[in-house]
C-alpha cells in the first residue's frame, strides 16, 4: 500500500535517491552520460537541504510512502518561476520522480493526483509542467493525466549539449 504526504527533513537521502536515480533511468540516451554518471545522492541530498530549509520557500513537496519501504516517490509544486509569463491562477509541477523499480505501477499517479488536489485547494485553476523532448513515457503519462503540449519550449544544456523542454498544461 502506497499513501502520500508532505515531505520532511527525514525524507531528503531518500528523495535524492529516487531523483538521482530516477535522471539515471529516464533520461539514458537522452541527457548526456557524462552528466547522468556524474549525478551524486550526497550531492544532491546537499543541495536539497539547503533549498529545503530556505526561510520563504514557495513550492510544496510530497513523498508517496510505500509500506515497510519508505518513500518511493516524489513530486515538487509550486507558483510558476518569478517572471515566468504565466497567466494568473496558475501553478507548476516542478519536479516528479518514482523509484526506476516502480514506475507503471500508479505511484506518479497517486503523486500527480494529490498535488493536483492541493493545487485546487490552494486557489490554482491550472497546472503547468517542463517534459524533455524524445522522453516518450513522461510525455504519455502526463497527457494520459490530462496535459496537453502548449507550445512554449525551453532549452537546458548538459555538457555542451543542448536539449529540449516542451510546457505542458492543463487546467485543474
Amino acid at each position: 500500500m502506497t499513501h502520500v504526504r508532505d515531505m520532511d527533513e527525514a525524507d531528503i537521502e531518500a528523495v535524492s535517491r529516487i531523483r538521482v536515480r530516477g535522471w539515471q533511468a529516464a533520461y539514458a540516451g537522452l541527457v548526456p552520460g557524462t552528466h547522468l554518471d556524474a549525478m551524486t545522492v550526497e550531492d544532491d541530498a546537499a543541495r536539497r537541504r539547503q533549498w529545503f530549509s530556505r526561510p520563504g520557500r514557495t513550492s510544496r513537496d510530497l513523498v508517496a510512502v510505500a509500506d515497510g519501504r519508505g518513500p518511493v516517490g516524489w513530486l515538487c509544486y509550486g507558483p510558476p518561476p518569478a517572471g515566468a509569463p504565466d497567466p494568473a491562477g496558475s501553478g507548476e509541477v516542478y519536479a516528479l520522480y518514482v523509484a526506476p523499480d516502480l514506475i507503471g505501477t500508479g505511484v506518479g499517479r497517486r503523486l500527480l493526483e494529490e498535488a493536483h488536489h492541493r493545487m485546487r485547494a490552494e486557489g490554482f485553476t491550472a497546472s503547468a509542467l517542463w517534459v524533455l523532448a524524445g522522453n516518450e513515457r513522461a510525455l504519455r503519462f502526463y497527457e494520459r493525466s490530462g496535459y496537453e503540449a502548449d507550445g512554449r519550449t525551453q532549452d537546458d544544456v548538459y555538457d555542451e549539449v543542448t536539449l529540449t523542454e516542451l510546457r505542458y498544461r492543463r487546467p485543474l
